[in-house]
């Protein structure tokens, strides 16, 4: 039994040093799999698909806790990483995902379980992590000296701002009819909100279809994060859709309900625009100059949008109540799943790989000690 002691202490301490190593090197963005899981669970549950949203929401439970212990892990042994990747034009607007995966998960509680009140504190936990980030790295990014050129600096991740956004009035909107008091004040709130992702999503789409179309795009640049182009749009014509199925809540947002309904179907249209084009450029990416396809946790930057684009056109059609808008993400989430389910198995391979890579180099180690 002795004997065994110093194996157990040892596999203890390789299983240490190994999550050690992922919170380490863990990318910025990937609560995008939580944003992905729950969008696609989302869409599954308006289409009556019960079974795959109650399996996709205990999924995402699960990664959710795991990639939070593990930026936890990161934030309090590498808070250098944290602040430099922050201050990052690159891979700094990646920590938004953190901001919408915490409310997409919230609105997975309350559209299929009804909780609300795990959902409320969700919401509180956003809107604290918005408001750090968002001014840590707007601040970060405008003050820093070396800051890089429009084409090398600027890519559809920054769009993540306008999700989070987006997202937080989602989730307060959805938490409305829970409240017995403070129902104005709440979805003024969550009208501000909406609009503020409006402008984020106006101001930065203009920087990225500039870079598109004036500046040379090289193909190895065409990263999975500009998906969301058409994923910022898509969640807020959700945002914009469930404003006006409660607008009943309160009296102003009854007034301007007119207005919202031209608003969201606008942002509805230009996210449709996106879908083809996206898809051509994906092709002349992958198939064109045969770019290999391998997995990164940006892909569910790619996965996201399509599964919120399901989701807010099935929701546009209630609010507008135009119920032809149903065939499409009837259509929609079988393109969602097969990618969800592509991408999921690159995340499998992915930590297979690194797990046999990992145990094989301490081996090694080992040997030469």
């Amino acid at each position: 039994m002795n004997s065994s002691k110093p194996t157990m202490y040892l596999g203890v301490g390789k299983l240490y040093k190994f999550i050690n190593q992922l919170a380490g090197t863990l990318f910025p963005g990937y609560f995008a799999f939580v944003m992905a899981t729950g969008a696609l669970s989302i869409a599954a549950s308006f289409l009556g698909m019960d079974w795959l949203a109650v399996t996709f929401l205990y999924l995402n439970i699960v990664a959710f806790i795991l990639l939070w212990l593990l930026t936890l892990i990161r934030l309090i042994r590498y808070p250098k990483r944290v602040f430099t990747d922050l201050a990052s034009h690159t891979i700094g607007s990646g920590f938004f995902t953190t901001v919408a995966g915490t409310c997409v998960l919230g609105s997975q509680l309350i559209l299929i379980t009804g909780s609300y009140q795990a959902a409320l504190y969700l919401w509180a936990l956003a809107i604290i992590l918005w408001v750090l980030i968002m001014y840590t790295f707007f601040t970060a990014v405008t003050v820093r000296s070396d800051t890089p050129t429009l084409s090398e600096g600027i890519n559809g991740a920054w769009l993540i701002a306008a999700v989070a956004t987006q997202s937080v009035s989602i989730l307060g909107t959805l938490l409305v009819p829970h409240f017995t008091h403070g129902r104005d004040v709440a979805l003024f709130f969550t009208v501000c909100m909406y609009f503020l992702g409006c402008m984020l999503y106006l101001n930065i789409i203009t920087l990225i279809f500039y870079r598109f179309t004036f500046l040379k795009l090289e193909f190895a640049a065409l990263t999975p994060p500009y998906w969301i182009n058409m994923g910022a749009v898509a969640i807020t014509s959700l945002a914009g859709s469930t404003l006006i199925l409660n607008a009943d809540y309160w009296s102003f947002l009854q007034e301007i309900t007119p207005f919202l309904k031209g608003f969201t179907l606008f942002f509805w249209a230009a996210g449709t625009w996106w879908i083809p084009l996206l898809f051509i450029l994906a092709f002349w990416r992958h198939i064109h100059h045969r770019y290999p396809l391998t997995y990164g946790p940006q892909w569910w930057a790619m996965v996201f949008p399509l599964a919120m684009y399901t989701a807010s056109t099935w929701k546009l059609a209630a609010a507008l109540e135009t119920p032809f808008l149903t065939i499409i993400p009837r259509v929609m989430i079988y393109v969602a799943l097969s990618s969800w389910m592509m991408v999921f198995w690159g995340l499998i391979h992915h930590l297979y790989i690194r797990t046999a890579t990992f145990y094989r180099s301490e081996r090694l180690l080992k040997r030469a000690k």
